[in-house]
């Protein structure tokens, strides 16, 4: 059974509310931190915990706030990325709607340990309900003094504002969502500079993401040497997963990092096996943006271990046979799965939401999504699989952000790992159009 290190207090009625959340430990960590510790001290804890980004990117969180430019005269900034906006990812919704305060004490702590005085929390325009949540914890926070002017009776001062996103999913890149934040359309822009350095108004700036930034308050709370035990290797602490597809019970899970894919996805503590006792086909490990990956590679590595929820075991191997973590959205495909028709709309999400600077990924987007959907429909050719597999390879690494990877490969990774699918389309239209996609595993 995972550790419940961000969950912990879930279950709790009323949590949701500051009266609840401080009867039950709430903001304690927070008051270690400012009263007890430095900034410094802070800083460190976390470096200790091995704590990596939990948008995506799994990078050292520890190390990315020592690029922060703390010798510069201008203010200082801390963004809260809330903009998840990634197809198969709930997991911050989830915080967001259930622990508002952990999420806004992970800040007080992360901002004390930043010196940062304003903090902008930019959440995807889509959650109204969320903002609302929100804003009244927010509310509450200033209400009870633990924000505002000399928070908890000391010199540290913190002011949180909320920014509803323009629903775009190009906004939950860091410099996208910068751009978007001072008023401009959300483009990412070329780095260098970091926004370390120039980020918002041209002052440092640091992004983080929800879970990132509401797991920096039980490190505090247990310590960096004790949230680094929990988990395998580099892969440290707990991970939420959003779980769905076809499983038997969909949701949000806390894992220790480093669970095996096969407990998580048969265990009855998590998804409780594939829906109606049929077998695993293929699963996405991190989010519509990852390589997907088969059920023998999802299972077992190439050398033939058991492939675990790490960042590095799912990443062995590369993308031949591996995938990464990414921001934990696990989605679930059965033996009756169309992988064509769930590569096409994806592709169909990533050729909408390109922002269209980049030449590669505007226009390799929208030659991708036609000629999947010809397939779809059994009118495809067989020579537009390996065009396809050539547009992916010269859209991926030659954008100025990552979306362009992440349009590029769920194309690449489901062509390599089920071709034959995309050529009995091509070969078959008669027995596609007339039949349900489900039933294409008897053919193939």
């Amino acid at each position: 059974m995972g550790r419940a290190v961000l969950t912990e207090k879930i279950g709790i009625p009323g949590i949701r509310g500051f009266d609840v959340y401080r009867s039950n430990g709430g903001y304690r960590n927070a008051e270690k931190a400012l009263k007890e510790m430095t900034p410094a001290d802070v800083g460190k804890e976390v470096t200790k915990s091995g704590l990596r980004g939990r948008g995506g990117a799994g990078f050292p969180t520890g190390l990315k706030w020592s690029f922060l430019d703390r010798k510069s005269d201008k203010p200082k900034y801390l963004i809260c990325n809330a903009d998840e906006s990634e197809p198969g990812t709930f997991k911050d919704r989830y915080l967001m709607e259930h622990l508002p305060h952990l999420l806004i004490e992970g800040i007080i702590i992360s901002s004390y340990a930043l010196g940062v005085k304003s903090c902008y929390i930019y959440v995807r325009g889509e959650f109204k309900y969320i903002i609302a949540i929100l804003q009244k914890a927010i509310g509450e926070a200033y209400q009870n003094k633990m924000l505002g002017q000399n928070i908890l009776g000391t010199n540290f001062s913190l002011d949180i504002f909320l920014h509803p996103g323009g629903g775009a999913y190009i906004c939950g890149e860091e410099t996208a969502l910068l751009e978007s934040l001072e008023g401009k359309r959300g483009n990412p822009r070329i780095k260098p500079p970091f926004p370390a350095f120039r980020g918002l108004y041209n002052c440092p700036t640091m992004v983080n993401n929800v879970e990132t930034l509401a797991a920096v308050a039980p490190i505090i709370g247990m310590g960096g040497n004790t949230y680094a035990s929990i988990g395998i290797g580099k892969s440290t602490g707990t991970k939420l997963m959003s779980a769905c597809g076809n499983i038997n019970k969909p949701g949000v899970y806390e894992i220790d990092l480093g669970l095996p894919v096969e407990d998580f996805l048969y265990s009855e503590e998590y998804c409780g096996g594939i829906k109606n006792g049929k077998y695993l086909k293929a699963v996405v490990p991190g989010g519509s943006s990852v390589p997907v990956l088969p059920a023998d590679l999802i299972v077992h590595t190439q050398k033939g271990d058991k492939r675990l929820l790490s960042y590095e075991s799912l990443a062995e191997g590369g993308f031949e046979t591996g995938s990464m973590l990414g921001s934990g959205g696990f989605i679930v495909y059965d033996e009756d799965a169309c992988m064509v028709r769930n590569t096409w709309n994806f592709t169909r999400f990533y050729r909408h939401e390109s922002c269209g600077q980049c030449s590669p990924c505007r226009e390799g987007t929208a030659w991708m999504e036609p000629i999947l959907r010809r397939i779809e429909e059994g009118k495809g050719k067989k020579k537009e699989i390996d065009l396809l597999v050539s547009i992916a390879d010269k859209i991926e690494g030659n954008t100025i952000c990552p979306f362009g990877d992440a349009a590029a490969w769920p194309v690449s990774s489901a062509i390599r790992h089920f071709r034959k699918e995309f050529e009995f389309h091509v070969e078959h239209p008669d027995i596609v159009k007339n039949i349900n996609h489900g039933s294409l595993i008897r053919y193939i």
